[in-house]
């Protein structure tokens, strides 16, 4: 009767969990990992404006630096 490796099942088992999950994620990303055209993700919190401390837009950012 031949033995079963069960570390080497469980080590196959979790690559292929970790391979599948990888293959959703980009195949299918989360609402949270979405980007604009400007590469900046939906759910970004503000930035602080660092002179006055202001809460800034990051995307209000990333346009005043594009010279838009």
């Amino acid at each position: 009767m031949k033995r079963i490796n069960f570390t080497l099942l469980y080590v196959a088992v979790i690559g292929l969990v970790c391979l599948v999950s990888l293959l959703y994620v980009l195949v299918a990303p989360p609402q949270s990992l979405r980007m604009s055209r400007d590469g900046i993700p939906f759910f970004t919190p503000p930035v602080a404006h660092p002179v006055s401390g202001e809460a800034l837009d990051l995307g209000e950012l990333v346009r005043h630096f594009k010279g838009e």
